[in-house]
């Protein structure tokens, strides 16, 4: 019987995005005064999996940066909690520093006592913002900004939980790090909750 490594592994593998179990898990040289499980990596991966692009598989809360040498810089995450993940292909549209957070009319409606205080004016870039302190912007070409964001966190100890409101987030020494690295326009691939343990 296959265990649940190998089962996602396989699933991945059926649409291409297979990680390489012979990876060497090198660490980056991203804060090495993480724990292991919230270290980032350096993994292998299968060679139709073009560079310079995000995927993130929610199986795993795993984000893989994919890079020239058929290896990627796979980041542990957060995802958007059930019902209000969004899987699909998106763009980098924006890229921005220490953001500003506004909450969604969505995120107002479902929770005002959070949200609506701040749903006039937001919040401005901070230590204190949910946004933390870099976000990429997902866009598609049909709706523009989708209001999906990958962005740093103030509460790291979600990290490897699906908590948002549909984003994903990484810790803020991490976004640092990719934002960096990501150019605008970058294709960012956002995996079905449900397909990593489809048969």
């Amino acid at each position: 019987m296959l265990n649940r490594r190998k089962m996602l592994a396989c699933s991945l593998a059926t649409l291409g995005v297979g990680w390489s179990s012979a990876a060497a898990h090198e660490s980056t040289d991203v804060d090495q005064g993480l724990s292991t499980k919230l270290q980032p990596r350096i993994v292998g991966i299968k060679a139709q999996l073009p560079p310079g692009e995000i995927h993130i598989d929610p199986g795993t809360f795993a984000l893989y940066w994919t890079r020239p040498d058929l290896t990627a810089i796979r980041y542990p995450c957060a995802v958007g909690r059930p019902g209000l993940y969004e899987p699909g292909v998106f763009y980098v549209g924006a890229k921005k520093e220490w953001p500003r957070w506004t909450p969604t009319p969505e995120m107002v409606e479902r929770d005002p006592d959070s949200y609506g205080h701040y749903a006039e004016t937001g919040m401005p870039g901070g230590t204190a913002n949910p946004l933390g302190a870099r976000a990429l912007y997902l866009h598609t070409p049909e709706r523009g900004d989708t209001f999906l964001r990958i962005h740093g966190t103030n509460a790291p100890q979600t990290i490897g939980t699906a908590v948002s409101n549909g984003c994903a987030r990484l810790l803020n020494e991490h976004i640092v790090d990719l934002y960096d690295m990501v150019p605008l326009n970058t294709r960012v691939v956002l995996y079905s909750q449900d397909f990593p343990l489809s048969g």
